[in-house]
């Protein structure tokens, strides 16, 4: 919902006179929209853009030099009043006609239309431009009856080119009517919209799901399905998109991968690493694509994809330059996407373990961190949540990508007949890159100095184990300068280091001793509810962690459980080797 709001009735003004105010140098605000701060020279064409607010930047800003002359704001979703058209439609006039361009909606329909009869008994020269790309509102056999979506931005961009460059009123409407038949979108939503000042949305999709064929205006769509991967959504919106384009077509397009209003900017770009071959695949030449938000509806989750196949005029118009609020470039020069000169992974060379221990060892090892990695992946969401409540939120995620990781590279270097410690000094390192952040940085140094404990070229012993853990331990607390009591994965820890020495020292087997020193690092961790975060994660939450287990923490104690589970099954022995037997050794 709309967080900041004010008087409700009021909203769509009041953004309208603030977007004004920051940019004033491109418009000046006016009673029911907003006209070019510095018109356009006399006999040009004049192109008023308009529609209801709430899909900012369409409509007021798309207004600027090579773009729109004016824009006409209605209340949200709703179209502009006829008085408002006709009156933002007069002061931009500049000899030349007008071109009243808008969304193919009733009431946007009855009110340009009516707006445009009454300015022509005045003596004006008008044109009516409905934009008609949403594919999922009609077939190709009806396409006036589809509404105009995203495919606005691309349609008015080069409406707006072919009226800078001087064409008369006829060759801009032809042009427009051209661009028009030639620009298809298809859009999904992942959730509805909420009108400023209601707390309920328009309507809801359920979790986990997403609608097909959405409108701007709170429209829920046509079908509904679950939410697919990046690769299967980009081949949704393509496919639907590839079959509105004729044979015989041109193989040029512009492009735009369009967000709704909440869905962020980093998962547009992800769906664009996935869409992008796609063109190249299909034999059509990308033309200065675009990924960003040009046509919202409020706070909507979702996307939708726009393509306009061009001739050469229509390429002309759109590389032409603009200078709007919603784009700004000069004339854009080059084709497609650049290819991106990724490097490869440098290929490690490992030390092969000169015993055959040592190679086992190394693969105990890589099997103990892919399990930790399943472990870390299955309580990745509970994670994050005991961290949002306590901490930052990301927790989870970035121990199962840290994990993920290290187990990579753990079986890596172990094919490789590397031995123990190099296996785990590898996993580190692959931990830490991965994971970042503070944690993932602690993460690693703390395996990394666990490796220093254990021999390349044996199996590691329960003497090894209980010392890595104690430099591992040693080195968290070195760079982190926690201490026990201070709410972070330090309490979890010290406590399972101290019990595995005791324990060890009290001449109990490796395997009963990790166990219960795993134990008392989970009920450490459980009783960091109680405690007030003084470091970390949780620092700036002060009261508000107290009652939550610190994740850190949690999470710390859930690995050595993992690693104490494989050490009691004997998973660790399945290369052909009783790892028990040489642990109790």
């Amino acid at each position: 919902m709309t967080k900041i709001c004010g008087d409700a009735s009021n909203f769509a003004m009041s953004a309208l006179r603030g977007f004004s105010l920051i940019h004033h140098d491109l418009v000046r605000l006016v009673r029911g929209g907003v006209l070019r701060a510095k018109p356009g020279p006399k006999g040009k064409v004049a192109v008023v853009l308009g529609g209801g607010s709430g899909h900012y930047p369409a409509f007021a800003g798309y207004v600027g030099k090579g773009f729109g002359d004016a824009a006409v704001a209605g209340d949200i979703f709703a179209s502009p009043s006829t008085q408002a058209i006709k009156s933002i439609a007069r002061q931009a006039d500049l000899g030349g006609g007008i071109i009243l361009g808008y969304g193919n909606y009733a009431g946007d329909v009855l009110n340009f239309g009516i707006a445009a009869d009454r300015l022509r008994e005045e003596g004006y020269d008008v044109r009516l431009l409905a934009t008609a790309d949403d594919v999922a509102s009609s077939d190709a056999s009806t396409r006036e009856r589809r509404r105009g979506i995203a495919g606005d931005l691309l349609i008015f961009k080069i409406v707006g080119a072919a009226a800078e460059a001087g064409l008369t009123l006829d060759e801009v409407e032809e042009v427009a009517h051209r661009v028009n038949r030639q620009t298809c979108t298809f859009g999904v939503a992942f959730d509805g919209c909420t009108l400023p000042g209601e707390t309920e949305k328009l309507f809801e999709v359920p979790k986990n799901r997403m609608a097909l064929g959405l409108g701007v205006h709170g429209e829920p769509g046509i079908d509904e399905q679950d939410v697919p991967s990046p690769e299967a959504l980009a081949k949704i919106l393509f496919d639907r998109l590839l079959a509105e384009i004729p044979h015989e077509a041109p193989r040029r397009v512009a492009v735009l991968l369009n967000g709704l209003g909440s869905t962020k900017q980093e998962e547009l770009f992800v769906l664009w690493n996935a869409l992008a071959p796609m063109f190249e695949n299909a034999g059509l030449t990308l033309v200065a694509p675009l990924v960003g938000e040009y046509v919202t509806s409020l706070d909507m989750a979702g996307c939708s994809l726009t393509l306009t196949w061009l001739d050469e005029d229509l390429e002309q118009y759109w590389r032409a330059p603009v200078d709007s609020a919603a784009l700004r470039h000069g004339t854009l020069v080059g084709d497609g996407v650049a290819d991106l000169a990724v490097e490869d992974e440098a290929t490690i060379v490992y030390m092969r373990s000169a015993t055959a221990a040592g190679r086992q060892g190394g693969a105990c090892v890589a099997d103990v961190m892919e399990n930790l990695a399943k472990m870390l992946a299955a309580e990745e969401s509970s994670l994050g949540h005991i961290d949002a409540l306590a901490g930052d939120g990301d927790h989870g995620q970035g121990m199962a990508r840290g994990a993920a990781a290290s187990a990579r590279a753990a079986r890596n270097a172990a094919n490789a007949g590397a031995g123990p410690a190099t296996v785990l000094a590898t996993a580190a390192d692959a931990w830490a890159d991965r994971a970042g952040g503070t944690s993932g940085a602690l993460w690693g140094e703390g395996l990394r100095a666990f490796s220093t404990a254990l021999d390349d070229g044996r199996l590691p012993s329960a003497g090894q184990l209980s010392q890595g853990a104690r430099n591992s331990m040693e080195r968290i607390m070195l760079l982190g300068r926690a201490r026990p009591g201070d709410k972070t994965l330090v309490d979890a820890l010290v406590p399972f280091v101290e019990t595995l020495e005791r324990e060890l020292a009290a001449g109990h087997e490796l395997v009963k001793a990790w166990m219960e020193s795993a134990e008392a690092a989970y009920q450490a961790a459980q009783d960091t509810r109680n405690l007030l975060p003084r470091m970390g994660r949780a620092k700036m939450h002060g009261e508000r962690s107290k009652g939550h287990p610190d994740a850190g923490a949690l999470s710390l104690a859930l690995c050595v459980r993992s690693v104490g589970r494989d050490l009691k099954s004997g998973m660790a022995a399945q290369h052909g080797h009783d790892l028990l037997h040489d642990l109790r050794a």
